[in-house]
């Protein structure tokens, strides 16, 4: 029995873009995400990232926090880009609103307990 055939197959040899153009499976850019997270006790936090460009965020911003009376900010994020933040769970309300105006139901994804 030889050992020596084992050397010539390396199999974490890179052969190429071995998933071709299916690079973007998992991608998640197209999609509106709208996130709801825990702070201490009772208190949540819900996130929306992924707008389009064509939104202006801080205006959108100014109508959430005066629609839904709660506060909010604008976070710039490295990999997400710009992210809404608001205080309370606001997931539905801002589904809503998004959907009236114009934007497509399928595109949006709430997340969260």
């Amino acid at each position: 029995m030889s050992v020596q055939n084992l050397n010539t197959f390396d199999p974490f040899a890179d052969e190429g873009d071995v998933l071709g153009s299916t690079k973007d499976v998992g991608s998640q850019q197209n999609y509106i995400h709208i996130r709801i997270q825990q702070r201490n006790g009772r208190k949540t936090l819900t996130t929306l990232q992924g707008l389009p460009k064509e939104y202006d965020a801080k205006k959108l911003l100014k109508a959430f926090k005066k629609e839904f009376a709660c506060n909010g900010t604008l976070v710039e994020d490295e990999e997400m880009g710009q992210v809404i933040q608001l205080q309370g769970d606001q997931r539905l309300k801002i589904s809503n609103f998004l959907t009236e105006e114009g934007i497509p139901k399928a595109t949006i994804k709430v997340h969260g307990f």
